[in-house]
């Protein structure tokens, strides 16, 4: 087992005592940085960057250059299962990520399989190695996936959504199909997580971006149950430590102590409600990762050292805080803003840790 430098991270997430409140953020390698669209036009193209795992290695590694992050998370695209199923992932400048074969009917569903995730994601394992060795301890390695029904959203539309027509029609027409896709993806998000931390991701976050698009009883039933099943199958101890889960389902505030049950470590919550009222709804049970709205990055200095501390008093006193933004991090962002909150949550957080 290599020591780890800093576990802060994991520390947070398993409601551990910290001197400091850990912070990474989401989409931390990506396009706000000049080094990362350097590497991006070298690689020629999205998935030609996420599927080499020297240069996948390289644009996780360069955010941590920059600031004093308490984590490193795996670069690569929550995509990658369905491209491994052979729906033919591909990426449109200006209109995101595409499938030549989305999934419509019973008969399609029923053709999918549950890939490999040592042989189809391979260089997703091969990354997850790299950047493992490549860290040297320093700080610990994120993996991730998508959640299930985010993943459907995708297969089913064919690409990114806003009305989620063709997908919700499925569920409420075809509910016994959308349930073999959605356990068939559960099952495939288990193996592939699974593998990551075979390969050495030291904590893993599944993240339900579309949960908030479904509705209330809808959510628990197409979303949050297939979390609750991939949570349930993973390795939770791996390499002599504790392996945290995190769940991030955006959009989904009303659904917070259904998704403290799944058994989760702890739950990323969004910018719409204040961590003071999360944390009084789910207690001592999880730990809580947030929640500063992107924008504030898109301020100045004054006003992003002022929302961060407003972040941190909302959560108050004691373990089980992890900062982070409320969403990703957006592509116009001054890399400098980003050092200015990073800086001033070193700075100001301890005094909620004594």
């Amino acid at each position: 087992m290599t020591a780890l430098k800093n576990d802060r991270l994991l520390r947070a997430l398993l409601r551990q005592d910290v001197d400091r409140t850990p912070i990474w953020i989401m989409r931390q390698a990506g396009r706000y940085l000049p080094e990362y669209r350097e590497i991006r036009a070298q690689a020629g193209s999205f998935m030609g960057l996420a599927t080499d795992p020297d240069l996948a290695c390289e644009v996780t590694l360069q955010p941590l250059r920059r600031f004093e992050l308490d984590a490193a998370i795996l670069f690569s695209d929550i995509l990658t299962i369905p491209d491994a199923m052979g729906l033919g992932l591909y990426f449109v400048q200006g209109e995101g990520p595409k499938f030549e074969h989305p999934v419509r009917d019973a008969a399609a569903i029923t053709r999918l399989g549950v890939p490999d995730p040592t042989e189809e994601l391979g260089y997703v394992m091969d990354a997850v190695r790299t950047i493992r060795a490549e860290l040297a301890g320093a700080v610990p390695l994120i993996g991730f996936s998508g959640s299930p029904w985010t993943l459907a959203t995708y297969m089913v539309e064919g690409g990114s959504s806003r009305q989620f027509s063709r997908v919700k029609a499925l569920l409420y027409d075809q509910p016994g199909a959308a349930h073999t896709l959605l356990d068939t993806l559960a099952r495939s998000v288990t193996a592939y997580l699974n593998a990551q931390i075979e390969a050495g991701a030291q904590a893993v976050q599944i993240f339900d971006s579309w949960g908030g698009a479904l509705a209330h009883d809808a959510f628990g039933e197409f979303s949050l149950r297939y979390m609750a099943q991939v949570v349930d199958g993973l390795h939770r101890e791996w390499d002599g430590r504790r392996v945290p889960v995190v769940l991030f389902s955006k959009g989904c505030n009303t659904q917070l102590e259904a998704l403290a049950d799944t058994g989760a470590d702890a739950l990323g919550v969004d910018w719409t409600i204040t961590l003071a009222e999360a944390r009084a709804r789910v207690g001592d049970r999880v730990a809580l990762q947030g929640n500063l709205d992107p924008a504030v990055l898109l301020a100045g200095p004054e006003a992003i050292r002022d929302q961060a501390e407003r972040v941190l008093a909302s959560f108050g006193p004691g373990s089980g805080h992890v900062f982070n933004l409320g969403h990703g991090i957006t592509p116009g962002v001054d890399p400098d803003h980003l050092g200015v909150l990073v800086e001033h949550v070193h700075a100001t957080s301890p005094a909620f840790h004594g």
